[in-house]
């Protein structure tokens, strides 16, 4: 079994976030305080005190 690469670029500007991977834009999304949305996965993530968050996973689009 072989390990591959990954590089991952995040862009932030303000609370406007876009994700970059080498085959090119990945996904965007905002935060604001503890809560993120990702607006290419349709998922949002709240951020509690101490270690762990809440997720809520988006829907699937497409036959997946």
């Amino acid at each position: 079994m072989s390990w591959g690469f990954r590089a991952r670029k995040t862009v932030r500007l303000g609370p406007l976030f876009w994700t970059f991977s080498q085959n090119g834009f990945t996904s965007w999304g905002i935060r604001v305080g503890p809560i993120t949305r990702n607006f290419t996965r349709g998922s949002t993530t709240i951020d509690t005190p101490g270690p762990g968050s809440l997720h809520r996973p988006g829907r699937r689009r497409g036959g997946r």
